[in-house]
């Protein structure tokens, strides 16, 4: 009986800017998944990202089984590491990092400059979720 509960799907909403959608749809029909695996798989590779640099993986305090068809260990990453080694000659750490990463602070910057609940705190020290108050 555990088994049907573990493998019971459930809803989950978020919203997103249009053009967030519009390049998610286009990510996933790239890879040939739905909308909601690659969602899935998206967040389950960005969560072991940040376990990763946090503990080792594997040493959450909470563990939860990984959602059906994504892969926790980040795949992806893997993916990217592999394309990267296979289309160039030798890289070093910095260059291997630059082409796992592209254009990932670009995109950082341009979130944190149009979001309108994200603002940067000098008082408080970095940046935070404004609560709307």
């Amino acid at each position: 009986m555990a088994d049907d509960a573990d493998s019971e799907t459930v809803q989950v909403k978020t919203r997103v800017p249009a053009h967030q959608r519009a390049a998610w749809r286009d990510a996933a029909d790239q890879l040939g998944m739905s909308q909601s695996e690659f969602v899935r798989t998206m967040v389950q590779a960005g969560r072991s990202g940040f376990e990763a640099a946090d503990k080792p993986a594997g040493s959450s305090s909470r563990e939860e089984p990984p959602s059906p068809d994504a892969d926790p260990w980040g795949d992806g990453l893997e993916t990217q590491v592999r394309s990267a080694l296979s289309n160039e000659s030798p890289l070093s750490w910095e260059e291997l990092v630059e082409a796992v990463l592209g254009d990932f602070e670009e995109r950082l910057e341009t979130i944190t400059q149009e979001a309108d609940d994200v603002s940067y705190s000098g008082r408080e020290g970095g940046y935070v979720l404004d609560d709307g108050e």
